[in-house]
């Protein structure tokens, strides 16, 4: 976990769930995505003088190396044409002893649908790629990685069970409890978060 005041780049923002979460303990976060209504919807949904937004491709980042304490990148990295060249170019800008923290679906089976357009077998949900531990080790390795860590979560059957209707009530640690242990008897989790520590 980041410390306060630690400097978060939030890679691919979305709707800025993490600017939520780590502003309010003290983090600066800058909210990146390729979409200028995402970033302009991160920065109306987490108003704060410590959150900035920056309309810029992932690819080619328009900060020098090592600046951020912390990079998170979740749910992205399934999307990209090259994801160590993804990968790499994220933590260029991870200072030493920094974190860049990767989530993506675990072991996903892709779906393919036919285009309308040029009538071509063409990935749901856009997902290019579909990735295990062995695969994500390898890509930490590939960008010279010092220490790799990784955990999966989210079981299938909790999700699909729709047993989020009862957690939302919950802590989140007792959540983790309740994931851990159905994950540990059927074997099922749908993401995977990565730990590459430069």
């Amino acid at each position: 976990m980041p410390h306060s005041g630690d400097l978060i780049l939030d890679a691919g923002c979305g709707s800025a769930w993490a600017s939520k979460a780590l502003i309010p303990k003290g983090k600066t976060v800058v909210s990146i995505d390729i979409s200028l209504k995402n970033v302009s919807q991160a920065l109306l949904n987490t108003p704060s003088d410590k959150h900035f937004g920056v309309v810029c491709d992932t690819m080619h980042l328009p900060f020098r190396e090592g600046v951020f304490n912390s990079i998170i990148a979740s749910e992205i990295i399934e999307h990209t044409v090259d994801p160590e060249s993804f990968a790499s170019s994220l933590f260029i800008s991870v200072k030493q002893g920094g974190l860049l923290l990767i989530s993506t679906p675990y072991k996903e089976k892709i779906l393919y649908s036919l285009c309308v357009h040029c009538n071509k077998k063409t990935p749901m949900n856009a997902h290019l790629h579909s990735f295990d531990e062995n695969m994500l080790i390898d890509i930490g390795k590939s960008i010279g990685s010092n220490k790799i860590g990784f955990n999966t979560f989210g079981n299938k059957f909790l999700i699909f069970g729709r047993t989020y209707v009862f957690h939302r009530f919950l802590p989140f640690s007792l959540w983790k409890v309740f994931d851990k242990i159905f994950n540990k008897i059927l074997g099922k989790p749908v993401h995977i978060l990565m730990e590459y520590t430069k």
